[in-house]
């Protein structure tokens, strides 16, 4: 039993240290070319190929111990789960649109009724007849009925990592909740160079960049990487987690084409924010109870059925 448990400690370590090796050294490729982080152009490009490195350390890792390809996470186990798969495309979405609600009912000098952003995005695309109010609802209804699978490949290189690998390694060793909240730290930490680079929250804010490091870990390991990773042990598949981090990807930023004069990105207004994710963290905190403080997996690493799972 003992060398079991070191062999699972020895596999988290050389995936971690590959996680991170492997993305660093992508997402690094921005200053090396002197190039400058936008949220368009060749920097989304580089980052999204970083986002491949935590399954590509899953896949390395496998190879290096020898553990074999067993329990990938990778089936979706449609048979008997079809209402948790519509609640998981559709639920993360209602999230957003109530995240938004919630951050303009706390701040309503932030929003911009006069939709300039979105009157500059139409003006711009060169379309006759587009208006602001048709982009927002084009907008919407993108986020709505492709919202969960649009990202699905990026935002699968993680998950793959993350919740396909990480998550039930550490699920071996400790309770569930610990597993959850341990995961989310390794996964918001991950992302410490883009953060430095401007991703999610510029770099404008006071305490640049460490509270932006900071408020990146409590988002993955408090708001969004708790309900991902409660999807994963309950549907036995790290795909639930990659359709709720495609939503998250393409609309969680959604307020932020409404917002109006200076804000506080670290709290606002997108779902990576304290205020702005504040619904994500009342789900998150029901959920972390919900989960306790139980043992799913057996210490050899083996999983449970999807029908015997209890979270």
């Amino acid at each position: 039993m003992e060398s079991a448990k070191s062999a699972t400690k020895k596999r988290l370590i050389i995936f971690v240290v590959l996680a991170a090796a492997i993305s660093w050294s992508i997402f690094l490729l921005i200053p090396i070319l002197g190039l400058k982080y936008q949220g368009s152009g060749p920097t989304v490009a580089i980052v999204m190929a970083g986002m491949f490195g935590p399954s590509a350390a899953n896949i390395l890792t496998r190879l290096i111990t020898k553990e074999g390809f067993k329990n990938m996470y990778l089936r979706p186990h449609f048979k008997g789960h079809i209402k948790q798969y519509l609640l998981i495309y559709f639920a993360p979405t209602a999230l957003i649109f109530v995240s938004a609600a919630v951050y303009f009912l706390i701040f309503p000098t932030h929003f911009d009724s006069a939709l300039t952003m979105l009157n500059q995005s139409a003006a711009a695309s060169g379309m006759r007849g587009l208006t602001a109010g048709n982009l927002l609802l084009i907008t919407v209804l993108q986020i709505i009925i492709v919202g969960p699978i649009i990202n699905i490949v990026p935002t699968m290189g993680e998950e793959l990592g993350w919740r396909g690998y990480l998550l039930p390694k550490l699920r071996t060793l400790l309770s569930d909740r610990a597993a959850l909240i341990l995961t989310g730290v390794i996964w918001g930490l991950w992302h410490t160079p883009v953060i430095v680079m401007g991703h999610n929250y510029g770099t404008g804010y006071a305490g640049y960049p460490w509270l932006g490091i900071f408020m990146m870990v409590v988002f993955c390991a408090g708001v969004v990487g708790i309900i991902e990773g409660y999807a994963t042990i309950k549907m036995n598949s790290a795909i639930p987690a990659a359709m709720i981090h495609s939503v998250i990807n393409a609309g969680g930023g959604l307020t932020i084409l409404l917002v109006k004069g200076a804000y506080n990105p670290l709290l606002g207004p997108a779902v990576t924010g304290l205020i702005g994710g504040l619904p994500f963290i009342i789900v998150s905190v029901i959920l972390l109870i919900k989960i306790g403080n139980k043992i799913s997996l057996d210490k050899s690493g083996a999983q449970t059925a999807p029908s015997e799972m209890t979270a």
